[in-house]
């Protein structure tokens, strides 16, 4: 079993040109498989019926241990996932639940990037593409990585754990984590120089 560490390569209080940063690097790595998926946390019922109206495919769950076990008339079981459409618009059904977290999972490159980041808003929100591809570089002594080869924007956050509001938008590329000599360091920073940027910052664990 293995695990990534991500790298911060790009911080901007410009949010297009956040994922324009981040889409570079995909092209780097992208293959036709390769997938991209959204999240957020919605802190308020308002909101979630926002977002349930401006992004329909997505899911909407509640995480938290203190939910109701038995949900109300007319309000699904949200501790289980239920898609935008079973969201119901009574907001005060949906009071105990709160936050509930926002995803859509696994999609096509392309499909939802833009829409999303648009309609998140000043939330605190990830998209990340994946299955994506990192070429060796035999030059440097860097290997091929294929299972953590990821590609993260975070939006009004600077901790891939969505739990550090920030007021700019951060690019994080994943690598696969080794034993610390400095291996993943250096394949972080030759891929963020295949797009003309470099590390910014400490390297974050999942």
């Amino acid at each position: 079993m293995s695990n990534d560490v991500a790298y911060p390569v790009f911080r901007t209080a410009d949010r297009d040109l956040a994922l324009r940063a981040a889409r570079r690097l995909v092209a780097f790595g992208a293959r036709p498989w390769s997938q991209v998926s959204v999240e957020t946390e919605v802190p308020t019922a308002a909101e979630a019926i926002r977002l349930r109206d401006a992004l329909p495919e997505a899911w909407f769950t509640c995480w938290h241990l203190d939910a109701p076990i038995l949900a109300a008339p007319g309000v699904p079981d949200l501790t289980g996932g239920v898609p935008a459409r079973e969201l119901p618009g009574d907001p005060v059904g949906l009071q105990p639940y709160l936050p509930l977290s926002l995803s859509m999972l696994d999609q096509p490159v392309g499909t939802v990037e833009d829409r999303f980041a648009k309609v998140v808003g000043g939330h605190m929100a990830a998209i990340r593409w994946s299955s994506l591809s990192w070429p060796a570089a035999p030059e440097r002594d860097l290997y091929g990585e294929d299972k953590h080869a990821e590609v993260t924007l975070l939006l009004n956050c600077d901790s891939r754990e969505l739990d550090a509001p920030a007021d700019t938008h951060l690019v994080l590329v994943h690598v696969r984590r080794h034993n610390g000599d400095g291996y993943e360091d250096r394949f972080a920073q030759w891929l963020a120089e295949r797009v003309g940027q470099r590390l910014i910052g400490p390297a974050q664990h999942a």
